[in-house]
């Protein structure tokens, strides 16, 4: 093969690299932009002052021993949740967060973005929180669809993840490509 045959080969290669990488960037677009806004905003949650995830407050007490049972912290939780919030909101939840060290625990919905904070000792309410990140968390990973359509399994978020994975590896290879290849030219 000669020099020339292999410059050729070469160039064609590139140009292919540089539609399937321009191709890539125009149907995926969006779905970067929003990737990349949300990875940046739960990359600083930690540090938003309580605007993206909310402070953890502290009870009066860090002994369990001193702690009321969590079923009847339980009750207060969505009590106050219905009370303060909505009487809409479901009960239903995604987890509850006991946090010794603070001497709270923290209960976490699963239908709504709501959570509620109580000292463990005495079941007073600590905070009432908006759980942002959690949302933002939904946004960037695609499960938010599969949360408002009420599907089983997360099969959006699946083929979510599936398609901006395989979409960055390819921006990845091909991007790589149309740097070095002219530099291999």
């Amino acid at each position: 093969m000669t020099e020339n045959n292999k410059r050729q080969r070469q160039a064609n290669l590139i140009r292919a690299f540089r539609k399937i990488h321009r191709m890539t960037g125009v149907l995926l677009f969006v779905f970067f932009f929003i990737n990349s806004i949300t990875g940046l905003l739960l990359g600083w949650k930690k540090h938003s002052g309580g605007l993206l995830l909310p402070e953890s407050y502290k009870g009066t007490s860090t002994e369990l021993k001193d702690w009321l049972p969590l079923d009847s912290l339980h009750k207060n939780a969505c009590k106050i949740l219905h009370d303060s919030v909505s009487t809409d909101l479901s009960l239903e939840l995604e987890r509850i967060d006991v946090r010794k060290d603070k001497g709270m625990v923290k209960f976490v919905f699963n239908d709504h973005f709501w959570g509620i904070q109580l000292d463990g000792a005495t079941g007073k309410l600590l905070q009432i929180e908006r759980r942002n990140s959690d949302m933002i968390e939904n946004i960037h990973d695609g499960s938010i669809l599969d949360h408002y359509l009420g599907t089983t399994g997360e099969p959006i978020k699946v083929v979510y993840t599936t398609i901006m994975g395989l979409g960055l590896l390819i921006f990845t290879i091909t991007g790589f490509w149309l740097w070095y290849g002219p530099k291999r030219m």
